[in-house]
């Protein structure tokens, strides 16, 4: 399912650069609900983004990504909520974290999920 989520070709960037992973971890939020948060630690920026982070944060909701966070080689920061694209301006991981968990809850609200 994950593997759906990106493209290969820039997931690949990374395994070409030595990455130090900060955040690998999957919350379990119901029996149909999950997130998966993945945070490197790049040695350069990949290119879009301005700060030493590759990143890609998902909650998935019976099988479909409902909010994603990621740093997609070329596109910089952004996410996805509402079926659609905008840019995010990251500042720091713990930041980055409580962003997506604060539309995490939000979409969980506004769609009558628990």
């Amino acid at each position: 399912m994950l593997e759906q989520l990106t493209t290969t070709h820039h997931v690949g960037i990374l395994s070409n650069m030595k990455a130090t992973e900060l955040v690998h971890t999957r919350i379990i939020y119901s029996g149909s609900a999950f997130a998966e948060l993945r945070l490197w630690r790049v040695p350069k920026p990949v290119a879009g983004s301005r700060h030493g982070y590759k990143y890609r944060l998902v909650y998935v909701v019976d099988g479909v990504c409902v909010v994603r966070y990621d740093n997609e080689v070329g596109k910089g920061d952004h996410r996805h909520t509402a079926g659609k694209e905008n840019p995010y301006a990251l500042t720091t991981p713990a930041r980055l974290i409580a962003d997506f968990q604060r539309d995490i809850a939000r979409w969980n609200r506004e769609n009558r999920h628990p």
